[in-house]
């Protein structure tokens, strides 16, 4: 009896720890909402919902400039800003000027929205405008694994639409037909553009180049291994929150500094403390 006694003390003690890290969390993502929602409120009242032709008009001229600059064909960036925030009248959009659903990931400085997605509290970029947004899509495209699509000519939604999906862009099996039936209805493909051979081979030269660059440059970044007074040992009880106060750091800071994508933490798990 006494041992049934224990492990319920045990168990109801786990859940009032695991309840707490969550209120914790949670809070903390209600209060930066809050912040980022009242300096936006001006802007979120005055935010008339767009209809989709409404969209297309107000942003094809920046999807053809960066088509331009790194090959994305125009008709996919207007497909995929379509379809990820509901043309533009997404949560997301109107408080984070987010129009294509980019999560926060360890390189982001920027300020950040949390809203429930993939996990609770999923961190987002919040931008100044959209027009900030869609320029980071074609930033965020330049990745290692999207580095092939970057060899299509810059008209071929089509190799673009499916390569996204292949590349791992969206879980969403019918995700390059979703693009390609928005581009269809909209007649989005009439904003792309064709590119001579020496004009794209120019063009790939330097997006891959700059697709290295951002390959390289983050792994010789996190290649050093921190000396020992920098790391702490996650025990029993620790949340980032009690870590973040012992070493005089903020939980943003704690996170930053180990690549952590949410606040979950395990026990022996060794964390970079000192900036």
């Amino acid at each position: 009896m006494r041992r049934i006694y224990t492990l319920l003390v045990a168990v109801l003690l786990f859940t009032s720890c695991s309840a707490h890290k969550s209120t914790i969390s949670s809070s903390k993502a209600r209060k930066n909402n809050k912040a980022i929602q009242k300096r936006n409120r001006q802007l979120i009242d005055q935010h008339r919902d767009l209809s989709s032709l409404e969209y297309i008009e107000r942003f094809k001229a920046i999807a053809i400039q960066e088509m331009n600059t790194y090959g994305i064909p125009a008709s996919i960036t207007l497909a995929q800003g379509l379809f990820e925030s509901g043309s533009g009248n997404s949560e997301l959009a109107k408080v984070a000027n987010n129009h294509f659903g980019i999560k926060c990931g360890s390189t982001w400085a920027g300020e950040s929205y949390y809203k429930n997605d993939d996990n609770e509290n999923d961190c987002f970029r919040v931008y100044n405008n959209p027009e900030e947004s869609f320029r980071d899509h074609s930033e965020f495209l330049k990745k290692k694994n999207y580095a092939r699509l970057f060899e299509l000519d810059k008209n071929d939604f089509n190799g673009w639409a499916y390569g996204l999906k292949a590349c791992g862009y969206a879980t969403n099996p019918k995700y390059p037909q979703l693009l390609l039936n928005i581009i269809t209805k909209y007649q989005l493909d009439q904003y792309d553009r064709p590119e001579g051979e020496l004009a794209k081979i120019k063009r790939e030269d330097r997006v891959l180049a700059q697709i290295n660059d951002n390959i390289n440059t983050p792994q010789d970044s996190i290649s050093k291994t921190p000396p020992d007074d920098k790391i702490y040992t996650v025990k029993q009880g620790d949340t980032l929150y009690n870590i973040s106060k012992r070493f005089g750091i903020t939980v943003d800071e704690l996170k930053a500094l180990n690549k952590l994508s949410d606040y979950g933490i395990k026990l022996g798990q060794k964390l970079v403390v000192v900036k």
